[in-house]
C-alpha cells in the first residue's frame, strides 16, 4: 500500500506515531497552503517523497494507491468523493460522514469502481473486542448493555469562551454524538447488529450538542449510550446477561482491557493489545485485505458503517440538529 494522507492536524499526527510499524509506504501527504511549513517538517520526519498544498494534485500521483482522509468532518464526503472518482482506494477517518446519504453515495461509487473504502474506527479492530464477541454468547440473554464515553473537553472552556473548535463547530459536523458517542455505536452495532429504534437527547449549546444519552432498542434487551464533551466521570461500560457480564473501565476508543465473570464465579481479566497503538489493528487488518484484494471483507465493514450512520442520522433528527453539509451531496 502507497498511502497518501490529506490533511496536517492531530489524527494525523497520531497516525504517524505508529505507521512506520505497519509495511504501508508513506508516498504524499497534503494540506492548506497556510500549513507548508509543518508539511515540509513531517515530511523531514517521516520519509514522505512528496509533499502538496492541493489535493487535487496528490490525486493527480500516480505513485499514491490509497488516502487516509484525516480532515474536519464536514469535508469528510467533498474529499472523500474527490479521492474515489481520482480512482484510488480511501481510509476514512470517523464518522464516515455527516449523514447516512452522503455514506451512501460515496458507499456506492466505491462499489461502482472497485475500490477499497475503510473507516478507521479503531474500537472493533481490537484484539480485545474480538474477545468480547467470541465470550458474547456464553453470558447467555442479554439484557442491559451500558456504554458511557464522557469526557471533559479541554476545547470545551474555550468553546464557552467564544472560540468554537471543530470539535464543537455545528457548521463542522462537530458534537458529542459525532466525536465520541461514535465509538460506543460502533462497539454495540458490531456486537448485536442495528437495532429496532433508536432515540436521542441531548444537552445544547450553541446549536451543537456538548452531551448526550442514546437509547437503543433491540428484541430483548435495551442500549444505554452516554457520550459528554462538557462534563466527565469514570468510564463504564457493561454488557449483562443472565449467565454474567462484561465490564470495562477503558473508553471504547482505546479498549484497553476487560473483565469477563460469569455468575457466581470469579472475573477473568484480559489485554490482549499488547501495548500496541490504539490505531494500529485498524491499519493492520486494512493491509491485510488491501493485499489479499479481499473486496468481500472491506464491504462487510462498510455495510457495518452504513447501519451506524443511519443510527447517527436518526439521533441527530430527534434533536433537530442539521448540519450546513447535510445538503451537499
Amino acid at each position: 500500500m502507497k498511502l497518501g494522507i490529506i490533511g496536517a492536524g492531530l489524527i494525523v499526527n497520531t497516525l504517524l506515531q505508529f505507521i512506520h510499524e505497519v509495511d504501508i509506504e508513506l508516498t504524499a501527504i497534503s494540506a492548506t497552503p497556510q500549513e507548508i511549513d509543518k508539511l515540509n517538517q513531517l515530511k523531514a520526519e517521516h520519509g514522505f517523497k512528496y509533499v502538496y498544498t492541493d489535493i487535487d494534485e496528490l490525486l493527480k500521483n500516480d505513485e499514491v494507491d490509497t488516502v487516509y482522509l484525516g480532515v474536519n468532518n464536514q469535508l469528510h464526503y467533498l474529499f472523500g468523493k474527490k479521492v474515489l472518482e481520482a480512482g484510488k482506494n480511501l481510509i476514512m477517518e470517523k464518522p464516515f460522514s455527516s449523514n447516512y446519504d452522503q455514506a451512501k453515495k460515496l458507499c456506492d461509487l466505491a462499489k461502482e469502481k472497485h475500490l477499497f473504502i475503510f473507516e478507521a474506527i479503531s474500537t472493533i479492530h481490537n484484539p480485545n473486542f474480538k474477545k468480547i464477541e467470541e465470550l458474547l454468547p456464553t453470558l447467555g440473554d442479554i439484557k442491559i448493555v451500558t456504554v458511557n464515553y464522557t469526557q471533559y473537553s479541554s476545547r470545551y472552556d474555550a468553546f464557552k469562551a467564544g472560540d468554537v473548535l471543530p470539535a464543537f463547530d455545528v457548521n463542522k459536523s462537530g458534537g458529542a454524538l459525532m466525536d465520541l458517542n461514535i465509538y460506543n455505536i460502533h462497539f454495540v452495532l458490531k456486537l448485536f447488529g442495528p437495532p429496532n429504534d433508536v432515540h436521542y437527547i441531548a444537552n445544547i449549546e450553541r446549536g451543537i450538542d456538548t452531551s448526550g444519552i442514546l437509547t437503543m432498542e433491540y428484541d430483548r434487551f435495551k442500549v444505554v449510550s452516554i457520550a459528554a464533551k462538557d462534563c466527565g466521570a469514570p468510564f463504564t461500560n457493561c454488557i449483562q446477561g443472565n449467565l454474567g457480564a462484561i465490564y470495562t473501565g477503558s473508553p471504547l476508543f482505546t479498549l484497553t482491557d476487560f473483565d469477563y465473570q460469569l455468575n457466581k464465579k470469579e472475573p477473568v481479566h484480559y489485554d490482549l493489545t499488547g501495548n500496541a497503538h490504539r490505531m494500529k489493528h485498524e491499519f493492520l487488518d486494512f493491509l491485510e485485505m488491501f493485499n489479499s484484494n479481499d473486496y468481500d471483507g472491506a464491504y462487510k465493514l462498510l455495510d457495518h458503517s452504513m447501519e451506524v450512520m443511519k443510527v447517527i442520522t436518526k439521533a441527530r433528527k430527534d434533536i433537530d440538529l442539521v448540519f450546513p453539509d447535510d445538503s451537499n451531496l
